[in-house]
Order: C-alpha cells, then sequence, then structure tokens
C-alpha cells in the first residue's frame, strides 16, 4: 500500500470539507507552526482526540556497533514522540 503524500492530504481534505486546496495547506501549515513552538516552549502539543507530541529527555545508555559488536556509549538527547489518544488506538487495533 503506498503512502499518503502531502498533496494527497490535503486533496482528500478539501473535498471532504469542501474547502479550496489553498485554505487547507494554510491550515495545516498553521497547525504545524503551532505544533511545533508549543512542544519548543511547553515540551507537549495535544491534538484534539487524535494525539499529542511530547518532549522526553533519553538517558545516556550503552550500545553496541552493528559493525563491530564494540560497546560503545550513547549520550543523553532530547526527543519528540507522538503518542496516539486511547480512542485512536482503540479504534486501530479492532
Amino acid at each position: 500500500m503506498a503512502k499518503m503524500t502531502k498533496a494527497q492530504a490535503v486533496a482528500a481534505v478539501a473535498t471532504k470539507t469542501g474547502m479550496t486546496k489553498k485554505d487547507v495547506a494554510a491550515t495545516m501549515s498553521a497547525i504545524y507552526d503551532l505544533a511545533m513552538s508549543e512542544v519548543k516552549k511547553n515540551g507537549v502539543f495535544t491534538l484534539g482526540d487524535f494525539g499529542k507530541l511530547v518532549k522526553a529527555k533519553r538517558a545516556a545508555r550503552m550500545g553496541r556497533n552493528p559493525m563491530t559488536g564494540e560497546a560503545i556509549k550513547i549520550p543523553a538527547k532530547t526527543v519528540v514522540k507522538f503518542r496516539l489518544a486511547k480512542g485512536v488506538k482503540e479504534a486501530l487495533l479492532k
């Protein structure tokens, strides 16, 4: 199954809502910008009943170089995770 492109998503939302593709693209861009600024500022952005972006700290840990098998230290870093809302998970996993 092929992935949906941004253009296909914009067209699908425009068809479903009756909005123009230009308006849908602008709305999606505004949501994206809002999500980025909120995660940077507050560490979390909730998108209705869909899920939320969460900034989390990942601790330093030991890992292995897959080529040599040598143990290496992986430094601590901050990552962003997306957590699906409970209702979405239940609907998708039926």
